[in-house]
């Protein structure tokens, strides 16, 4: 017998508008008819369109099905056929909340339905809003426990920023929807993961958090949203790290599919229906939401390791065994999208600050995955495009490869901030680094990292510096912010070091944090939990208020 129809995720809610809201969910069957009832006793109903994801796949290492272990169910990546099904919802009244439910009618006529949730357009400006900010979920290990304790302690949030690297191999589908070890992406946003954290043999079981049903979800492009060349027989890991600069691509692939080719964030977009800017479409955008203009930039670059192994391809050299054939080189920590003085986007994101809709806004708040300022790994070394350094010997042969980067050159800091000093923001929200951390600007700025959501890779600071090559012309900071601000120390509860002095960071695998914007208030609130101890309190351990 066929079994019953399943939905792969409840249903989401995206881009609102003053009077309507995007309703998203998946299947995995085409279907006959997909619809949402929506309003008083649920009469309204509106159809769906759908459409195919084009890249996404299970590969080796996909913990999916009945696959534990590498390689069990796939040798290689294999397409999964998943189809997203979008309704626009009208007429609607801003503050004024309703009830909806989805509906989807498989081809052999059997159905499924979701539960009930609620949907409102925007807010009004004057509206007192509770915003999530979050980041680098990457189905870590606390993930499902932070979003759980989100919902157990603050309610109904109004809607969730999210700052990059929503989960590690974006073309990966189990990664997003249904990954056997219970905290997925979707799963986890929507209450219904099944992760479960071990402590002292005790097994804790996390469901995540009911969040995205209710509250559309604005996100920004992070390293981990960016797929590498495509195809081959390769695991989708090192397709994923398999990027190259387009202008490399270019020379070396002419003729052929440049995006195939070089790098391509297709099943993010794919996913999500976002605000879109006339000169970068999904990928940096800004859209007003109540009291807050929010600019979401494109800022990330491709990540790779510190290390000076010979056989790596690295963040400051290419591996030896490849210094004849530049089509396997990685070309450093490349930049997928020019932000420098002069780019397109620079030139858009000069335009949204001078805006009528910007400059109105009592809060104007930017979003971008690269930090500008924290005491994480991540930020070093400077964001700027790598400078290639080719040693010969004397008769011409490659004998090294080594990239550096200018601190001077760091684009973030010397274009990016001044233009939003100049314009007043007053908070820049950011992720990557994997702890919380926040600094201030000398004019009155705000800089947050609440990116201690599922592990943590640690701090720069005391004992623990960052690993930086020796010899080279650059000289990498290896403790605290390369970039000269001092982190400020939690105001409320901070955590103490082993001299019993408050920590400026949490850098935690056994503590998760997360963040809330109280729009009405204007005070940005951190919270942790320590998972160690199921049955401890969320503890409230920083507020800082936006001038």
């Amino acid at each position: 017998m066929t079994s019953a129809p399943q939905l792969l995720t409840d249903p989401f809610l995206q881009l609102p508008t003053d009077t309507s809201v995007r309703v998203v969910w998946f299947t995995e069957f085409q279907g006959a008819k997909h619809i949402v009832n929506y309003g008083e006793s649920l009469a309204n109903v509106v159809w769906a369109s759908t459409t195919k994801l084009s890249r996404t796949r299970e590969d080796q290492r996909s913990r999916v099905g009945n696959q534990t272990l590498d390689g069990q169910s796939y040798q290689q990546p294999i397409q999964r056929d998943i189809w997203r099904h979008e309704a626009e919802v009208t007429g609607l009244t801003p503050n004024v909340r309703v009830e909806y439910r989805i509906t989807s009618v498989r081809e052999d006529g059997e159905s499924i339905n979701s539960s009930v949730f609620t949907l409102a357009p925007k807010p009004k400006s004057g509206s007192p809003l509770k915003i999530l900010l979050t980041s680098d979920h990457q189905i870590k290990p606390m993930v499902a426990a932070n979003l759980q304790k989100v919902v157990e302690t603050i309610g109904k949030v109004d809607a969730v920023w999210f700052a990059g690297d929503l989960v590690n191999i974006p073309d990966r589908a189990s990664e997003w929807f249904d990954d056997r070890q219970g905290g997925a992406f979707f799963p986890a946003l929507q209450g219904r993961a099944k992760y479960i954290i071990d402590q002292n043999s005790v097994k804790i079981p996390y469901t995540g958090g009911q969040i995205i049903q209710h509250a559309p979800m604005f996100t920004c492009i992070g390293n981990h949203e960016v797929m590498g060349r495509f195809g081959g027989n390769k695991s989708l890991d090192d397709e994923f790290n398999d990027t190259i600069p387009r202008a490399v691509a270019q020379k070396l692939f002419s003729g052929k599919s440049l995006k195939d080719n070089s790098f391509n964030t297709d099943t993010y977009e794919e996913i999500f229906t976002l605000p879109e800017s006339k000169a970068g479409g999904k990928k940096y955008y800004a859209t007003t939401f109540g009291d807050v203009r929010l600019v979401v930039l494109y800022a990330t670059n491709m990540w790779r390791n510190p290390r000076l192994d010979a056989q790596m391809k690295g963040r400051y050299r290419e591996a030896e065994k490849d210094l004849n054939n530049p089509e396997n080189w990685g070309y450093g920590q490349h930049i997928y999208e020019p932000i420098t003085q002069g780019s397109q986007q620079y030139n858009w994101l000069e335009q949204e600050l001078n805006s009528p809709e910007f400059k109105q806004a009592k809060y104007k708040v930017v979003m971008f995955h690269h930090p500008a300022h924290t005491l994480g790994d991540n930020i070093v070394p400077a964001y700027t495009n790598p400078i290639q350094i080719i040693e010969r010997d004397d008769v011409g042969k490659i004998k090294a490869v080594r990239y550096e980067y200018p601190k001077d050159a760091d684009y973030l800091i010397r274009d990016v901030m001044p233009l939003l000093e100049a314009a007043d923001v007053q908070f820049v929200f950011y992720g990557h680094s994997h702890l919380w951390n926040r600094f201030v600007s000398p004019s009155g700025m705000h800089f947050l990292e609440t990116s201690n959501v599922g592990n943590s890779y640690g701090a720069a600071w005391g004992d623990k510096k960052r690993e930086v090559p020796i010899g080279y012309a650059e000289d990498y900071v290896v403790l605290g912010d390369p970039n000269g601000l001092e982190p400020v120390v939690p105001t409320i509860a901070p955590l103490l070091g082993e001299d019993n002095q408050p920590l400026p960071y949490i850098a935690s695998n056994d503590i998760t944090v997360f963040s809330i914007f109280d729009t009405g208030t204007g005070i940005i609130s951190s919270y942790r939990f320590d998972t160690r101890k199921p049955e401890s309190e969320v503890v409230k351990f920083d507020e800082f208020k936006l001038k």
